[in-house]
Parts: C-alpha cells; sequence; structure tokens
C-alpha cells in the first residue's frame, strides 16, 4: 500500500511472535532486559489466544457481536472522540498524518490501524508509540472474562464466537480508555457499515480513494463497495472525503444527507496545491478549508502522500474547529514533518537501496511505480514481489511491469500466498521469460535481488505485491543485519 491500498487482510497462524504460551522464568533472572520484555512471552500468548479465533480473512458482517462486548465493559469507545477512517487505498497513512497533526497539538493520542507487520503491537499506539507489552497483556486479561461471556451466548444462539477482529477492537477501544486518550483515530478494518469499529461514533468520518477491492465481501461495483464504507457516517457527524469517482461520491453524499452530515470534498472545499520532490521526502502546499498552508516538508514519498496529506489536513482541521478555524503553522508543520507510516514506500536498506511497499491492489501498485519513477533515481529496478491468493495478481504485475527490469517472483509465509510456480507464470505472460527469476523462499529471492543490485550504480530493489511479504523482509533485514 504505497499504502494507498485497503488493508490486506493477514494470515492467521504464522506467529512472527514467540508463540510460546508460557512465560520463561529466568527472563525474570536476567538483570538486562526491562519490565516491558518481560512481558513480550505474555504478549505472544495473548495473540496466539487471539489466533485461535475466526480469522481476519473471514471477517463477520455483523456488529452487534462487538456491540455486547463493549457495553460490558462499559462502551469505552465512548471514552474519547473520534476520527474514523475508510476507503480502498491510503487509509493507514491518512491514518497515521492524522495523527501525527493532533498529537503535534499535544493531545494524547490513540491509534488503530491493521494489520501489523512485524509485532501486533504496532495496531494499537498510544501518544505515537505501540502499545507495550504489558499494557496489551493487562488490557487483554480484564476484558477477557467478557469476552467470553459473549462467546458464550453467540455458540448458544448458533452463531460463531468472536472473530479475531471482533475481540481485537474490543481491546484497542479498551486499552485507548485505560491510556486515556484525547482522541482515537480509528481506521476501519473492512467495509465499513457492519466492519467491528463501527460500534464507535465518529465525529469526523474520512473516506480515503474507493476502488474495486475485496468484491466478494464488499460488493462489485465502485457503488456497492462506497455504499457499504458510507455506513461509518453517523447523525451530525462530519464528512472529509478524498477526490471520489462520481459513483462514490454519490453515495457518500447520499448517506451524509440522510444523517445530515456536511460534507468536505478534496477538490472544492479543500485542495492540493503543489508537492515538490525533496531530500527524504517532499514538500507540499495545501488549501485547507480554513486556511491555505504553504511549503510543508512531508517525509513519506509518492504524490498519493501528498494527497493523503491534504485530507489529513482538512479531517484535523474539521476535528479542532469545524473547518473554520485554521490550524497553527509551526504545530502543523510539525505534524506533518513527524509523521511516518512504515512499509509504505520506506527504505529498510541501503547499498545496494531496498525499499519495501505494501502495494497489495493494482492501483496502489501503480502508486508505488510512479512514486519509485519520480522519487528515486534508479536505472533500473529489481521488484521482488508476492501476492495473496485473493488479490488481482496480474493487475498488479501490469502495474509493477512499467518500472521492474527484473521480477523476483516469490511466496510470502502466508498460507494464503500464490505459489511462486504460479505467480511466475504470470510473469511469463506479462513480461516475458527474460525478466523472471523464480525462489520458493522470500530470503533467497532478497538475496539475490540484493547481489544483483549490488553489482551496478544505480540499481535498488522493490518489495512489494503483499503486506506479509514486507513483514517477511522486515525480519529477514533484521535478522541479517542491513536493516536501516
Amino acid at each position: 500500500m504505497s499504502d494507498n491500498h485497503d488493508s490486506e487482510l493477514p494470515e492467521d497462524p504464522e506467529l512472527r511472535e514467540d508463540p510460546e504460551l508460557h512465560e520463561d522464568p529466568e527472563l525474570h533472572d536476567d538483570p538486562e532486559l526491562n519490565d516491558d520484555a518481560l512481558f513480550q512471552r505474555e504478549a505472544d500468548a495473548v495473540y496466539a489466544e487471539l489466533l485461535g479465533r475466526i480469522g481476519e480473512a473471514s471477517p463477520q458482517p455483523r456488529l452487534e457481536a462487538t456491540r455486547k462486548v463493549v457495553e460490558l465493559l462499559g462502551d469505552p469507545q465512548r471514552a474519547y472522540p473520534i476520527i474514523h477512517i475508510t476507503g480502498t487505498n491510503g487509509k493507514t497513512s491518512t491514518s497515521r498524518i492524522t495523527e501525527s497533526i493532533l498529537r503535534a497539538y499535544d493531545l494524547r493520542t490513540g491509534l488503530l490501524t491493521s494489520p501489523h507487520l512485524v509485532r501486533v503491537n504496532e495496531r494499537i499506539v498510544i501518544d505515537g508509540v505501540p502499545i507495550s507489552n504489558e499494557a496489551l497483556v493487562t488490557n487483554y486479561r480484564d476484558i477477557q472474562p467478557y469476552l467470553e461471556i459473549v462467546d458464550a451466548q453467540l455458540t448458544a444462539a448458533g452463531e460463531p464466537a468472536l472473530s479475531f477482529f471482533e475481540a481485537f477492537t474490543a481491546l484497542a477501544f479498551a486499552c485507548f480508555a485505560d491510556a486515556p486518550v484525547d482522541v482515537a483515530v480509528i481506521e476501519v478494518g473492512l467495509g465499513g457499515e457492519w466492519d467491528s469499529t463501527n460500534v464507535a461514533d465518529g465525529q469526523v468520518a474520512v473516506f480515503t480513494p474507493i476502488s474495486l477491492d475485496h468484491m466478494a465481501r464488499l460488493g462489485n461495483t465502485i457503488a456497492e463497495i462506497a455504499r457499504t464504507k458510507a455506513g461509518i457516517i453517523k447523525p451530525a457527524a462530519s464528512v472529509v472525503t478524498a477526490i471520489q469517482p462520481a459513483e462514490a461520491l454519490v453515495e457518500i453524499e447520499r448517506a451524509a444527507e440522510l444523517d445530515e452530515a456536511p460534507v468536505s470534498v478534496q477538490g472544492s472545499a479543500f485542495e492540493l496545491l503543489s508537492n515538490t520532490v525533496a531530500v527524504g521526502g517532499q514538500v507540499i502546499s495545501v488549501r485547507g478549508l480554513a486556511e491555505t498552508y504553504h511549503d510543508l516538508f512531508l517525509p513519506l514519498f509518492g504524490d498519493h502522500q501528498a494527497q493523503n496529506a491534504a485530507v489529513a489536513i482538512a479531517a484535523v482541521e474539521t476535528f479542532l474547529g469545524g473547518g473554520s478555524q485554521p490550524l497553527v503553522g509551526d504545530v502543523l508543520a510539525e505534524g506533518i514533518g513527524s509523521a511516518t507510516s512504515p512499509g509504505r514506500l520506506q527504505v529498510i536498506g541501503i547499498e545496494p537501496t531496498v525499499i519495501i511497499d505494501a502495494a497489495h491492489n493494482p492501483d496502489g501498485a501503480l502508486s508505488a511505480a510512479k512514486a519509485i519513477a519520480t522519487y528515486f533515481t534508479f536505472d533500473e529496478v529489481a521488484v521482488v514481489v508476492g501476492v495473496l491468493h485473493d488479490k488481482d495478481a496480474r493487475g498488479i504485475i501490469d502495474a509493477l511491469a512499467t518500472i521492474a527490469t527484473r521480477f523476483y517472483v516469490t511466496s510470502s509465509t502466508s498460507d494464503r500466498a500464490v505459489s511462486a510456480d504460479e505467480l511466475s507464470e504470470i510473469v511469463r505472460e506479462s513480461t516475458g521469460e527474460e525478466t523472471l527469476w523464480s525462489f520458493d523462499l522470500p530470503s533467497d529471492a532478497i538475496a539475490e535481488a540484493r547481489e544483483w543490485a549490488e553489482s551496478a550504480p544505480r540499481r535498488g530493489v522493490l518489495i512489494t505485491g503483499s503486506i506479509t511479504l514486507i513483514g517477511d523482509a522486515l525480519v529477514i533485514a533484521g535478522d541479517e543485519g542491513w536493516k536501516r
């Protein structure tokens, strides 16, 4: 996803965390370990318990189950105001930029995104830092009896027990209430109307660009998908939307009208005026809802990230001042300048340069390809690619072929990954045998791509196609000692 990408649903069983279910008592005898390290195995056990539930690849189209849990918990999602963000492409980056601006205002922030790259803690961020193992464990053990009560009720009624994402959403809301936070930025997991996060009422509903993805669950047309996503709009909320296809905007505006929610549309109410390539990112100017903001440094690559920043600025203007009060220039500059979006055109290695991007649909892959061509000075690019079964592999390959000198095809550790042989056939049909190298293991594909890139100047490596593959890449880079 250059992150212009909808949240990819990760696999269940491949624990990057230590899967041991019991803490090693010897850890307590090591004075070099801090308190958080002592809770790591317990946090891993929590994650293992969550993975024992229905996985995220099979979300339950219901809200009532999550609602029962949060009601038993005293509705923690009502303890703080919420900015609720949905869309197909760019949700995570827009969420992160929004949170960064709010934090620059000295607000204590909560951020819920999905999925994670390496550790599940990454999904729940408090004040810009992934939740500690201790807080994760403590809050989970606090809510566990209530999860079990609802599990029993659902099972008695002949329904599936709480899914991974239903339970995790309740956990995140509880963590934010416990922190406590002043405001939470909540990224929808899938869709909107029946997504578990929709038990919360967002004061601001934000829509990033909508396109075709997850069609088996959300609908076969952009209008159907937009209708589902528009379910996050609540009565008297405010709506901020990126530029949308006409059929998507119709659905958003129709839902907003029913809930008497004012709508601010990018291109008319606010817009990106300019973005210029700069060292380490880009410089942007944005006409916001209340003011025009010039020459903001955004440390993210890609024109799509500049668009995401414009949407985030409008969302914060709406939240803090109803869209009529300008943001404080120095504070906004700090918030934009501190924004991060791991896994989105992230440079993880140098000599040679290795970039990871979580693009997993054609639009996201095209955005990544354009950014590589615009923001980097490579003459040749090796693309290490792996795709999951429910994705448009051919569309992804065709988009990446615009920049790929070579394809190093592989299969991530996910049990939902397309085999290297199957994906190789797609590459062969799209670009020819001479561009293709195939490897069963991501570590081998990455090693060969890096070796090729090292052998001549102005060569780079892009690892992309699925979130699980770039998660693998981060682990490999760390284990092999070349992670930046």
